[in-house]
């Protein structure tokens, strides 16, 4: 199967760092074809504006939704580096976020690339969304780190559960664009637990990597 692990954290050190490595050293022994975009090694801008596009429709009023369905029907309308990272979307079975929960979200670098990446009329729209998306039959797994811990996930806990601090994303990205979400993996707090109870983690996440393509999708209420 193809995989595409994306990584949102500016240290290759930390826990993120070390989970992302260890996916793609187990899905690649399993057999398995891996792409990555390492979003900070990459200095990827998070920047939306006229520079996702190679040709504009509207120079003098800039509307990105209008650019990218227009960009959509022109060869090469898209940005060399934007469309590079299209393709990797295109191209896998099974999507990767790896990232630390950062104001109960996405760090702005990821926010970026889901802004710049996931065009109009060509990731969703007209017609092409949840159920019919573009993306139906292909999975997507957030994989992340917080920095409190797990009793403060739980309903009610300080935080909240997780499960819908996570559903905008779930729901509102993943589904959306027709992607099948599976259960999220988290890792609390990696920064306040032993080095033993970090590798313990590391392979808890490599053990379930195994196994990732038996897993069944986690649907999420629209409600």
């Amino acid at each position: 199967m193809k995989v595409l692990i994306v990584l949102a954290h500016p240290e290759p050190l930390s826990m993120n760092g070390a989970l992302f490595n260890k996916a793609i050293e187990t899905l690649e022994a399993a057999g398995h074809e891996v792409k990555t975009s390492n979003l900070y090694a990459m200095k990827f801008d998070p920047i939306s504006d006229r520079r996702n596009f190679s040709q504009q429709k509207n120079e003098a009023f800039f509307k990105q939704q209008l650019e990218e369905l227009y960009a959509v029907e022109q060869e090469n309308g898209f940005a060399p580096d934007l469309e590079s990272e299209q393709q990797k979307v295109e191209w896998c079975d099974l999507m990767i976020w790896q990232f630390p929960l950062w104001w109960f979200s996405v760090p702005g670098i990821l926010k970026g690339w889901i802004d710049r990446i996931f065009a109009m009329g060509r990731f969703y729209g007209q017609g092409k969304i949840y159920e019919q998306g573009v993306f139906k039959g292909k999975k997507a797994l957030l994989s992340l780190t917080t920095g409190s811990p797990e009793t403060a996930y739980q309903p009610g806990g300080l935080h909240g559960n997780i499960q819908n601090i996570l559903k905008p994303i779930q729901r509102g990205i993943f589904e959306f664009t027709g992607f099948s979400p599976l259960t999220p993996h988290v890792t609390y707090q990696p920064s306040r637990i032993s080095a033993e109870e970090r590798a313990i983690q590391l392979n808890n996440w490599e053990q379930r990597l195994k196994q990732i393509f038996d897993e069944k999708a986690l649907a999420t209420s629209p409600y």
